[in-house]
């Protein structure tokens, strides 16, 4: 599969326009980086092409009233597809962030909800060992939140997925749900705060993910929903690894283009700290006070956290 996905990203790139032309603009963006704290880095991107990213109409009505993009009647002829367990297809992403961008979206077309697809998303970041697979929750960052989708950027991109392989963070404190095949753990010292999971077997990391959907719905105002989250997910040296973000809002108080606004609206890739910034005077001004603000904002804060904590500890 990994063979085949490059083969794909190598033709749309020789072969769709579109891509081709945006793929290469990317080798000008201008990147902008600094120490969140003494553990973890932030990369700002200048990228004015995810402007319609971070600028995306999500209510019901902006959705109800345009064409959905991820399906395949609305697509470009140009943009090919692999189809996964006939259930998934594998695109190119035609407005990339990373240098290989994929969407992975649902063949039907279903809402976003990562539910009972986290066996999906596990078993796509085996087959795509190159890649870090992400998944942007309905009120968390997704442009597309009517249409189920996962998207992969290749790995050594996010430093945040460096950041939370580093041992001395997962100390007994910090390990909230703790076996021999694996551990559910939570940290803050990487200047928002995460639950991470690690797991030589599938199953081991699927039922630690739904432990903790589980405690989040139950801690949460609304359990008719999804709880609010962003998740990364990867397979390392045969290590299932998945980083998900509480959320508490989707978007800052900042978000908008007048005076004293940033256009950003922070998602997973943003949250694994590179932030793609389509407008210029938001990427030359945001200063890492801002940042951290913003990822203040919009994580679950501490107490937050301590109640899904609880939760997760009364599982055991």
């Amino acid at each position: 599969m990994l063979q085949r996905v490059n083969d794909l990203i190598d033709r749309q790139l020789s072969d769709w326009g579109t891509a081709r032309d945006n793929y290469a603009a990317l080798g000008r963006v201008r990147l902008r980086g600094f120490e969140l704290n003494e553990r973890s880095e932030v990369v700002l991107q200048f990228n004015p092409e995810r402007k319609r990213s971070s600028g995306a109409r999500v209510d019901a009505a902006s959705l109800a009233a345009r064409k959905c993009f991820l399906c395949g009647e609305n697509q470009p002829a140009e943009q090919e597809k692999i189809e996964w367990e006939g259930r998934y297809k594998i695109q190119v992403n035609p407005y990339p962030i990373f240098p290989s961008h994929l969407t992975i979206s649902a063949i039907e077309h279903t809402p976003q909800e990562v539910g009972r697809r986290i066996d999906d998303m596990l078993d796509l970041a085996r087959e795509l060992s190159d890649f870090v697979l992400f998944y942007n929750g309905p009120r968390c960052g997704a442009s597309a939140p009517d249409h189920m989708h996962f998207q992969a950027g290749n790995k050594g991109f996010m430093p945040l997925c460096d950041e939370v392989m580093d041992e001395s963070l997962w100390t007994m404190e910090q390990r909230l749900l703790d076996s021999k095949e694996g551990f559910l753990g939570f940290t803050g010292q990487l200047g928002r705060n995460l639950f991470f999971i690690k797991a030589s077997e599938r199953v081991v990391a699927s039922l630690l993910y739904a432990r903790l959907q589980l405690a989040m719905l139950m801690a949460s105002d609304n359990t008719a929903e999804e709880p609010m989250q962003n998740i990364l997910c990867w397979y390392e040296d045969g290590n299932y690894c998945v980083v998900v973000f509480p959320r508490a809002k989707h978007r800052p108080d900042c978000y908008g283009e007048g005076e004293g606004q940033f256009l950003i609206s922070p998602a997973s890739v943003d949250m694994g700290g590179v932030w793609a910034v389509p407008v210029e005077k938001d990427y030359e001004t945001i200063t890492v006070e801002q940042v951290q603000a913003i990822y203040d904002e919009l994580c679950l804060d501490n107490a937050g956290m301590a109640r899904i904590i609880e939760l997760l500890i009364q599982q055991k």
